[in-house]
């Protein structure tokens, strides 16, 4: 191609384009000044006259521009009707090419006359596009083929138009900002070229059709990955010439023989679909290039499609497919960790603080396709949705537009699959369900390594030293049992203020295949109650509280609709009358549980349903609001600042124990499942008179639908004290191990040279992309306590030490209080103790026969003539992480889990290492012992 027709053709495209700009922004004048009712009919008419200006010109030059008429023909989701209607005729046959040169090309690249190739060709093709023409021919041996016969000199106009084509978009970027297309033509420049090899071609449709045939197992032992589509044989390939398998069947647009044969079209595009997810997922090798005419439909029943032209495809690596999946599946289950978690093995750090507009911006990819006529209805709101998110996302993290659309080019070419199949089902008007679907395929990738279980993974137990020959023993129960119970699971015990286990294992979650390591943070639900209730009495041992006042003295506003009599160790002892206050605030409006302000003051208009101290109920949700209430009234701080003074920072476990975690840590997140197999045990199961019925009575629901509700990021940043926790088990057991020993902080954790070391971390880590604000030095504090900064927006606040610094380094969380010196947490242990307990001067504070102390359930001894003991107390949390100690056998120990089932695992664990240190094993624990009511889900029958 001559530099005079290079010009010519770069002079067409921006003339065209520019004179089509102008007729826009003319009519964008013009029906200001007209009614409502015209309006639509001028529209109209302009779409129809631009739409066939950019007809016949890319009918002109060819090349590229019909490529790219023939995509923007599928997008009746995305386009004018009148666009689609005449880009429609892309999809047919262009103007064919002279018989000369489709011979001549042949003959050159065969090397044989074309009577010594065939015994009949047909002259008249069946189809010309914008790279090559398709005739029928019958070989020389008999067998019906195609053969598709490169143009002559296109490939120098495709890498010009590709040329020309990237200066359009930039152009029309730069015009109009909110129309940016560079990411998708920097990934057709790269790609493109790739179809002017026919040999490459023939490779790739061998590669697809051998990978469709295979059958993959999905997670559940199915086959779902089986595809029935049909390819045609790769008869004989050069670079510009293909010969393969003839196959008659209906083209996509020929609706009325689709009508006529009795094709299913949903079910067709389902299986279209199918087939890419197999590609994609499964196989990391698609066509990147789904138009209507890249397909047919077989005319035999049950018609299944033929998948053609293979030109454009592309290959991503193993750690892409499973990013992609995980995206995909992250999606479907509302997991906006492992969503973040997903753009980050893309290449995509967004480390964003907005996690509902990350969600929306994904998901929106995978969403149901809707008809034409619906999809005109949708686009703007969806496009609008799109536009607030980004534009809050940029605001958010200080970024420019390219910066939140950096997708990497696998993930571009990917979505460009998804919307060309979109198109495809709204051009045929048939919806289609993408997220169930393209499900199976995506887990199968996903979860292939993972299903392989412990004895194919060397990593499934985090490679730690072994601390003890007890650790040992169980990590070999932990092989034992094995993927099936077990999908990540930290366990740590001090034994004697030493540590002896310090083991993790597992994955992170069920779509996020990152192991578990030390450091992880699991949500522990009911566990955060015996967190909360340690809060309050450090400051009943401050002064600042008494167990006997009444809540309303601390907390005016409490003290009504007969909330006057609430003493404080009526709340620690589940007797405040208040079980099941705002309960109904999970089943009408989960979220609402996020605003702490508001549910505060909603705990104040809450009524008691028996009097005070008459009855032990356990509190399951109102627990954490009446504490954090009390908390925050007897302190003036907020509970977070509570939280770090009283606990993370004395027992130097920062940035491993929150109730609300801050931004920054999603990475160490562990996301949570069902055991569903477990669930199902508790059909019919009636639990005893200290647990409401009202918790009872939808429990499988509420077990089912919690995990994704506690996975969202929504939650996990709320302040919800009886039931979000997340913390690691080596924070866990070492505030355990404190509380065992009175108070007394247990020298530096070993864990057996664990990496990272404990304490770390920074608490409240810093968005790199955020500019860090000069906080103003506070006068001095009430007596010698914490300065502190105004709370965030988001309610988190962060600490600052008493010199006005930040919140201290990782050697001086090492190094600092935790050196064994005997610093306390408490100034009277002792008496703490009995507090925990409910035992000596606080027996009288409790409930006679009752399973709790004060704030913490008190545990008796599988075996045991006494029901309880005044040595053994912790906290258990629905779904089978636990906390507790052994005060007489110096014992503290912690088990999170992120498959919640009926506590199964986590009793095997403890009666082993208990058993194995010659300790009496706790009830809550044993095989067939009394469990407390904190352990609704954990009531199995005897294994």
């Amino acid at each position: 191609m001559g530099w005079g027709n290079t010009l010519t053709r770069r002079l067409k495209v921006f003339s065209m384009a520019l004179f089509i700009y102008f007729d826009y922004k003319a009519v964008q004048k013009r029906v200001k000044w007209v009614g409502a009712s015209k309006k639509d009919a001028i529209w109209t008419k302009t779409h129809e006259r631009n739409a066939r200006r950019v007809l016949n010109l890319m009918i002109e030059l060819e090349g590229l521009w019909v490529k790219m008429g023939q995509y923007l023909s599928t997008r009746a989701d995305v386009l004018p009707e009148p666009y689609i209607n005449v880009l429609k005729q892309l999809q047919d046959s262009l103007p064919p090419r002279p018989l000369e040169e489709v011979r001549g090309t042949i003959e050159k690249e065969l090397g044989k006359a074309m009577n010594d190739l065939f015994a009949n060709f047909v002259l008249d093709p069946l189809a010309t596009a914008s790279i090559a023409q398709v005739h029928r021919a019958t070989l020389v041996d008999g067998r019906e083929v195609v053969v598709k016969i490169q143009h002559d000199g296109i490939k120098e106009i495709i890498l010009e138009d590709l040329k020309n084509a990237k200066s359009l978009v930039e152009w029309i970027a730069w015009a109009e900002p909110q129309y940016n297309f560079n990411p998708m033509i920097d990934e057709w420049c790269k790609e493109a070229p790739k179809e002017l090899d026919f040999n490459h071609e023939a490779e790739n449709t061998k590669a697809v059709s051998s990978n469709l045939s295979r059958r993959t197992e999905c997670e559940s032992g199915a086959v779902s990955s089986a595809v029935d589509v049909l390819i045609p044989e790769v008869i004989q390939s050069t670079d510009k010439v293909l010969i393969l398998q003839y196959m008659d069947g209906i083209r996509l647009n020929d609706n009325d023989s689709l009508e006529a044969y009795g094709v299913d079209k949903q079910r067709l595009v389902e299986e279209i679909t199918r087939a890419y997810a197999h590609q994609i997922y499964v196989d990391g090798f698609f066509n990147g290039d789904p138009h209507p005419g890249n397909f047919l439909v077989s005319k035999e029943p049950p018609h299944k499609p033929i998948l053609l032209d293979f030109g454009l495809t592309k290959r991503i690596s193993q750690s892409m497919r499973q990013a992609l999946a995980k995206m995909f599946l992250s999606c479907a289950e509302g997991d906006h960790v492992a969503l973040l978690s997903a753009f980050a093995e893309m290449g995509l750090k967004l480390r964003v603080d907005m996690p509902e507009q990350a969600m929306e911006i994904a998901t929106v990819f995978f969403r149901r396709s809707t008809t034409a006529n619906e999809a005109k209805e949708n686009i703007k709101t969806l496009n609008d949705q799109r536009e607030r998110n980004v534009k809050a996302l940029q605001e958010k993290m200080k970024m420019n537009k390219k910066e939140v659309d950096a997708f990497p080019g696998d993930a571009i070419i990917f979505m460009r699959v998804l919307n060309l199949l979109r198109g495809l089902s709204a051009s045929l008007n048939v919806r289609i369900v993408y997220l169930d679907i393209m499900r199976p395929f995506a887990e199968s990738t996903l979860l292939g390594s993972m299903m392989r279980g412990p004895t194919a993974n060397s990593q499934w137990i985090y490679d730690s030293p072994v601390n003890s020959e007890v650790e040992s023993k169980l990590r070999n129960l932990l092989l034992e049992l094995g993927s099936n119970k077990i999908l990540g699971i930290q366990v740590c015990a001090y034994k004697d203020g030493k540590v002896i286990i310090d083991t993790a294992a597992g994955t992170l979650g069920k779509y996020d295949p990152r192991p578990v390591q030390p450091d992880s943070l699991f949500p522990v639900f009911s566990v955060t109650k015996g967190i909360t209730a340690g809060m309050v009495h450090w400051l009943v041992d401050k002064g600042k509280l008494k167990y006997e006042e009444t809540v309303a003295n601390i907390w005016p506003k409490f003290g009504t609709n007969k909330k006057e009599l609430i003493k404080v160790h009526h709340v620690l002892n589940h007797t405040s009358g208040l079980h099941n206050a705002l309960g109904d605030v999970m089943k009408s409006d989960p979220l609402l549980v996020c605003d702490w302000e508001e549910m505060l003051h909603q705990i104040t208009k809450c009524t008691p349903e028996t009097e005070p101290g008459s009855e032990q109920m356990y509190h399951y949700l109102s627990f954490g609001w009446l504490c954090g209430g009390i908390i925050e009234h007897a302190s003036g701080k907020k509970l977070q600042e509570v939280l770090e003074e009283t606990i993370v920072h004395p027992l130097h476990i920062e940035g491993e124990l929150y109730i609300g975690i801050p931004p920054g840590v999603e990475s160490r997140l562990a996301a949570l499942t069902v055991d569903m197999e477990e669930l199902e045990k508790l059909s019919g199961f009636r639990a005893g008179p200290d647990v409401p019925q009202e918790l009872l009575s939808n429990v499988a629901q509420m077990a089912t639908g919690l995990p994704v509700l506690f996975n969202t990021l929504n939650i996990r940043r709320a302040i919800l004290p009886a039931a979000n926790g997340h913390c690691s088990a080596r924070a866990l057991a070492r505030y355990y191990a404190a509380l065992g020993a009175g108070g007394s902080v247990p020298p530096p954790h070993s864990g057996g040279g664990s990496e990272p070391p404990l304490g770390s971390h920074v608490h409240t880590p810093k968005f790199p992309t955020m500019p860090s604000k000069k906080k103003k030095k506070k006068g001095g504090s009430k007596n010698g306590q914490h300065d502190t900064s105004a709370a965030d927006k988001d309610g988190y606040t962060q600490l600052r030490t008493s010199d006005g610094s930040d919140e201290g380094s990782a050697a001086s969380a090492v190094v600092g209080n935790g050196s064994g010196s005997g610093d306390r947490m408490f100034g009277d242990g002792a008496k703490m103790l009995d507090a925990f307990m409910g035992v000596g001067d606080f027996s009288g504070m409790i409930h006679q026969n009752g399973k709790f102390g004060l704030g913490f359930r008190r545990y008796g001894y599988a075996g045991a003539s006494d029901k309880v003991t005044t040595t053994t107390f912790g906290h258990s949390g629905m779904g089978g992480s636990t906390g507790f100690c052994d005060v007489e056998h110096g014992l503290a120990m912690a088990v999170t889990v992120n498959k919640m089932s009926l506590g199964g695992v986590t009793r095997r664990v403890v009666r082993l290492v208990c058993e194995e240190l010659g300790v009496p094993v706790p009830d809550e624990f044993s095989v067939a012992g009394d469990k407390g009511p904190d352990m609704v889900l954990n009531l199995a029958p005897p294994e």
